[in-house]
């Protein structure tokens, strides 16, 4: 405590806290103890520990790619994750299906005060051994509190930087009569797996999020289907808007099958449950393909090698007829128009 000249008494913050407070974000003493004490702490690149206003960053030959995403998911923690990871993953899996090599990170955070400082190192260090796995460098960063009840924990912006090799062209609008339509994995374990957390709900097996870096499950990919036409990470709006995206920008139609989606049991039962469409639930480790007929086996294979591509599927085709249209053949043989999602199914998921 310290006193003015009329006897009045003024606070002066202490030095240790174990909850985000206003100072945190002053951009004084506290901003840098949070800065020395968490994030350099876990980043400890020197292009970040340098400090600047900017990051500057090597020449960097070919063609760039550039995205940003922002997460608000609400648990900040959930099986298999928590905002840290999926703030990573997400966009370097934004990156990779454009078939760039994720190489650096920005982030800024939006901290409510009150939050735990050991969540948020929590956070931290998950997004520091995500960044490691993906081989990515995060390079520049900032810092915001907001007061009590403004934010919920902890929000995090983050953005990417990659280069698109040589001879690499992938897009939305390339597929082509014949094509075939791959998926990575099992679907909807992100979006089940928030969504039991935040009910309490139960199942015999462990359900996890699929939150994780594909890029490596890219190249693999490619390696072995250098001719693949797009990529698509089917995030919020499920592999039903991602296929319709595709469809529409290709002016082809894509026809799907129920019997080849693969699916965990618990997220089968969760959908029937809640009256959710697994095709419009968000993944965050999952990729879609549209891959040339005559690679397509190739393509599985790599897949099935990689430790995220296990469950690698084929699921459908693309034809020219019916131009922006996806269809699903269900299980008892009928078929449907399949469209994107209209309004929130899972509010906060990502």
């Amino acid at each position: 405590m310290s006193s003015d000249d009329d006897g009045a008494w003024c606070p002066i913050p202490g030095r240790q806290y174990d909850r985000v407070v206003l100072g945190h974000g002053g951009g004084g003493l506290l901003s840098d103890e949070l800065l020395r004490d968490v994030f350099l702490r876990a980043f400890r690149g020197d292009t970040l520990a340098k400090l600047e206003d900017s990051a500057v960053l090597p020449r960097l030959a070919g063609r760039l790619a550039f995205t940003t995403d922002a997460f608000v998911v609400h648990p900040l923690f959930f099986p298999g994750g928590d905002i840290g990871r999926l703030a990573v993953a997400g966009t370097v899996n934004d990156l990779a299906v454009a078939g760039a090599k994720p190489l650096y990170l920005s982030a800024a955070f939006i901290l409510e005060e009150g939050l735990l400082l050991t969540d948020l190192e929590r956070i931290v260090e998950s997004m520091r051994s995500t960044a490691q796995e993906a081989g990515v460098e995060l390079v520049a960063g900032d810092t915001k509190v907001v007061e009590r009840g403004k934010a919920d924990g902890a929000f995090v912006v983050t953005t990417g930087i990659g280069v698109v090799p040589e001879g690499r062209t992938l897009s939305v609008s390339a597929a082509e009569e014949g094509n075939a339509v791959l998926v990575s994995g099992t679907l909807g374990d992100h979006g089940v797996a928030v969504l039991a957390r935040r009910e309490g709900l139960e199942f015999e097996t462990t359900l996890e999020s699929d939150c994780a870096p594909l890029a490596s499950l890219v190249d693999a990919l490619l390696e072995r289907a250098p001719s693949t036409r797009a990529l698509r990470d089917p995030t919020r709006g499920g592999l039903a808007s991602s296929l319709v995206e595709i469809a529409a920008a290709s002016r082809v139609s894509i026809a799907i099958d129920e019997a080849q989606l693969p699916l965990r049991p618990e997220v089968r039962a969760a959908c029937e449950l809640f009256g959710l469409d697994v095709l419009h639930i968000a993944n965050e480790g999952k990729l879609v393909a549209i891959v040339p007929e005559s690679e397509a086996d190739a393509a599985l294979a790599a897949m099935h090698a990689h430790p995220l591509g296990r469950n690698a599927a084929r699921i459908g085709k693309v034809a020219a007829e019916r131009a922006g249209q996806v269809t699903l053949r269900t299980s008892i043989g009928a078929v449907r128009v399949v469209t994107q999602l209209s309004g929130e199914q899972l509010p906060r998921i990502c």
